[in-house]
């Protein structure tokens, strides 16, 4: 029998059957053992086929390919990952300017990370209506920064509505993840979109200015328009997995732009003379803060572990 996890609890999976029903499956013990370092080896988007036993309870044993997905390191156990959703046609990366404040390091590791799977991401930043002037013109900053990247780039306020007819015509006939810290809004966002999910919202920490978890594990809504929201839980940090040294510099587009004009062909863009990548910074034509990520996520690679910070 085949279906779609559309839901992911950690110690089961509910899976949508190809005929129509809803099915809740555990997954056989020996699955973890085929070479897959995961913390989740079945992510919530992934296509499966299931079997039910004698007594009765229900089985996925096998995987069907996946089209791409998102993952990153897990941030408890250095040497595995976290699949966040499989087989996406986009990715919504939710980013605050403040409350909470969403760094470029985590942005640029996301849409890194995304890179890598040939993802598309878009950017939505919401909580226009609570910013000063100053948040106001940092947020322009941002979205002038990454448009020219090629991310487009979308200002909402979830809480009033304001730019959510636009999401949903972004949204339309595809699967799409919603990410992000916890408390840049993605369930006030789902539930404007969906409100007949009425997802749980939570409140900012006036102390440590940081979201709270409300969801706590995977799940896909289908939406009117055709395809499907996956919400995952909040995430702090962004560790990249599985990418090797000379590749990082490829999921920079305008990184990878400029490093064709290098005076070595295996240059890392720190130190080697004609180095075109760092001219291009002194020219202001690539972002300090995207080089800074660069660099962060090569120190991870030396390393050998996943920096929390980030």
């Amino acid at each position: 029998m085949k279906g779609l996890v559309i839901k992911n609890t950690g110690s089961w999976y509910q899976v949508k059957t190809d005929d129509g029903r809803s099915i809740e499956c555990k997954i056989k013990g020996n699955f973890r053992l085929k070479g897959i370092r995961s913390t989740n080896p079945v992510a919530v988007g992934d296509r499966v086929r299931i079997a039910v036993n004698r007594e009765g309870t229900a089985y996925i044993h096998e995987i069907e390919d996946r089209k791409n997905y998102i993952i990153r390191r897990s941030s408890n156990l250095s040497k595995q990952s976290h699949i966040l959703a499989a087989n996406l046609d986009q990715c919504m990366l939710i980013v605050t300017v403040n409350y909470p404040e969403t760094s470029t390091t985590f942005i640029d590791r996301f849409l890194a990370s995304a890179e890598a799977y040939r993802i598309p991401v878009k950017l939505i930043f919401n909580k226009i209506d609570v910013y000063n002037d100053d948040e106001l013109h940092y947020l322009d900053a941002l979205i002038n920064l990454y448009s020219q990247i090629g991310y487009p780039c979308f200002q909402i306020s979830a809480i009033e509505g304001k730019g959510i007819e636009t999401i949903k015509k972004e949204l339309a006939g595809k699967i799409t993840l919603f990410s992000g810290h916890s408390g840049v809004g993605k369930s006030t966002l789902i539930n404007s979109i969906l409100p007949e999910v009425n997802l749980k919202t939570g409140e900012i920490s006036a102390y440590h200015n940081k979201g709270m978890h409300t969801t706590t594990f995977s799940e896909m809504f289908p939406i009117d328009e055709g395809g499907y929201i996956i919400d995952t839980p909040g995430i702090k940090g962004f560790g990249t997995f599985d990418m090797e040294e000379e590749e990082i510099g490829h999921y920079f587009p305008e990184i990878f732009k400029a490093s064709v004009h290098c005076k070595y062909g295996n240059c890392t863009h720190r130190h080697e003379p004609g180095c075109a990548v760092r001219q291009a910074i002194e020219q202001h034509l690539i972002s300090e803060s995207r080089y800074t990520s660069y660099l962060s996520m090569l120190e991870d690679k030396e390393e050998g572990k996943y920096r929390a910070a980030y």
